[in-house]
């Protein structure tokens, strides 16, 4: 379906420097493979996928699509758009017309098909994503969720053999992820062809046949999501998948800001899409901080997430101490049953900052 041979593309900086975004990248992609591309930002993943989508070129190479030279001025774009659909972070919906407009105007206008094979056509592709209610309804009236599986429905009404994906769940609230994520599942499963540009780590190992790592504009590691993110062979691809995210607070007195802390967690939360642990790690934290409220020490707090693993721990240092707060004989026995029950495993270890507790969220 693609072949990339040795593509590269270069821009002149502001100070009149060369900066080099893609540097000699090929591949191969065959009919029904998912491949998911994932790197470092301002790695070249995106730059990789307008090219591809004939959004912009490249300095210099060959690309084949679909066995056309797409990028021989003998080929007209429409004849590529024929095969290939684009869906970006945005959703790019025109907020004036109907969801149901949105997706009959280009097969109106551009296929000049009958307004009623259209609006069947589109309806059959709105149940598709789950969206047939929607029809009639503006943009502005539906969910982030709901707009990106519009703009899907959109590309796919054309009958694409290839669609392109641009971090497509970027732009969404957490609680939305999953509502697209299930669309793009079922299309992989149905043989669609697709590219999908995305830094949810999970999500490209789960949906993918194959994984691109693009480091520094070049395609560092290509093989199976497996072996991406399981037995990576390059050092830089294995510090990429292994990333751990991390929260840390010192709290050095109780005149701290709490519900400062409290909102930061959440941020945490929702920017790495694990809303579900937003309430465990706050009740840990609030109980174990109760706990601690009798004792003068110092106290360290970090949220570690693991996004390949979904993992998430909450570790805090009680400083200067010997004997975990949860084992004193003064210890509150309601709040220990509260922090027991968030947690699914605790583990207590003496550190040279004092006791630490790590609990599985």
């Amino acid at each position: 379906m693609i072949t990339a041979s040795h593509l590269n593309k270069t821009v002149t900086q502001a100070d009149g420097t060369p900066l080099r975004i893609l540097d000699d990248i090929s591949f191969h992609i065959a009919q029904g493979e998912v491949v998911s591309i994932i790197g470092p930002s301002g790695s070249g993943k995106t730059t990789l996928l307008r090219i591809l989508g004939m959004l912009d070129r490249p300095t210099s190479g060959q690309l084949l699509i679909g066995g056309d030279d797409i990028l021989s001025p003998t080929i007209p774009p429409s004849q590529l758009h024929q095969k290939l659909g684009f869906v970006f972070q945005q959703f790019n919906l025109f907020p004036h017309l109907t969801v149901l407009g949105n997706i009959t105007l280009a097969l109106t206008k551009v296929r000049r098909m009958p307004a009623d094979e259209a609006r069947q056509l589109a309806l059959d592709t709105l149940a598709r994503v789950s969206l047939a209610e929607k029809a009639d309804a503006m943009p502005a009236t539906l969910s982030g969720g709901q707009q990106q599986r519009a703009a899907i429905a959109r590309t796919l009404v054309l009958k694409p053999k290839i669609i392109l994906f641009d971090e497509p769940t970027s732009a969404l609230d957490p609680t939305m992820v999953a509502e697209v994520q299930g669309v793009m599942r079922l299309l992989a499963k149905e043989g669609m062809t697709m590219l999908v540009v995305t830094h949810r780590m999970r999500f490209a190992r789960d949906i993918a046949s194959r994984t691109f790592f693009i480091h520094q504009g070049r395609l560092l590691e290509d093989g199976t999501p497996d072996q991406i993110f399981r037995n990576p062979q390059q050092p830089e691809t294995r510090a990429f998948v292994q990333q751990i995210r991390t929260l840390r607070f010192a709290i050095a007195s109780r005149q701290f800001d709490f519900y400062d802390m409290m909102t930061q967690i959440r941020q945490f939360c929702i920017r790495y899409a694990i809303p579900e642990k937003m309430d465990p790690i706050t009740h840990i934290v609030e109980e174990m901080l109760l706990l601690l409220g009798n004792y003068n020490n110092p106290v360290s707090i970090e949220v570690n997430h693991s996004e390949l693993d979904g993992v998430t721990h909450v570790a805090i240092v009680h400083q200067g101490e010997t004997v975990s707060p949860l084992e004193r004989p003064d210890a509150d026995e309601l709040a220990v049953m509260i922090i027991r029950g968030m947690s699914s495993n605790i583990a207590t270890d003496l550190t040279p900052d004092g006791v630490r507790l790590t609990f599985d969220v």
